[in-house]
């Protein structure tokens, strides 16, 4: 398998993911189907529609229809198993990890492969990770998971560090980023099983004092 074949391979099983996660959100709002292949394609396509218009690149589900008959297929399964995906939210969490490892190691290997530095890679990579999320929670009335204290982008910027470290030591691209990859699932389940996460910015106003 050449290395355009892996990628692709790569990406459509990032989609899936993703469009499942946003799938199942939908649902448990209530959505229809159309409501909800909208909200799973979204959050499929979202990260990666910025990433190409950011690297002026041509957008890659406008080459193939694949992408959008993959989330068609997305919101098949997730009808005909919607007792267990829906109800399960364990089941959002490997889903949306799966889809982020997988999308952050596409979009640090698109922006290296069109000759950009690898600190824009590590961004890029970011951005094709979470964005899709953003607008999915944006489109279900959630409060961004991008923007909360959990470990979610800072898992995808360590996932771009180690896959750049790796390449560093001379590891295969391959190596790279499978490497990356596991860095953002062990990030994600090490930060769900002891309840890590970031310092938050709190701005609340001292309470005024009483007068004698």
């Amino acid at each position: 398998m050449d290395e355009s074949t892996f990628l692709t391979a790569i990406e459509v099983i990032g989609t899936i993911a993703f469009a499942i996660s946003g799938i199942r959100l939908a649902a448990y709002r209530r959505f229809d189907w159309f409501g909800a292949y909208t909200v799973g394609l979204v959050t499929a396509i979202g990260g990666g529609t910025l990433r190409d218009l950011l690297l002026d690149i041509p957008v890659f589900w406008m080459q193939t229809f694949l992408y959008l008959a993959v989330t068609g297929i997305s919101l098949a399964v997730v009808i005909i198993f919607r007792r267990m995906l829906v109800s399960n939210n364990r089941t959002l969490f490997i889903f949306d990890t799966l889809g982020l490892a997988l999308f952050v190691v596409i979009g640090i290997q698109k922006t290296l492969a069109v000759g950009y530095p690898m600190w824009v890679a590590i961004t890029m990579g970011m951005i094709t990770g979470a964005f899709g999320g953003v607008l999915r929670d944006i489109l279900i009335n959630e409060e961004p998971l991008f923007f909360r204290k959990d470990i979610y982008a800072t898992a995808c910027i360590a996932g771009g560090i180690v896959y750049w470290l790796m390449g560093i030591l001379g590891c295969e691209p391959e190596w790279c980023q499978i490497g990356c990859a596991i860095t953002v699932i062990a990030l994600r389940m090490c930060a769900i099983k002891w309840n890590w996460h970031l310092p938050v910015l709190s701005a609340r106003p001292q309470a005024p004092k009483r007068r004698r």
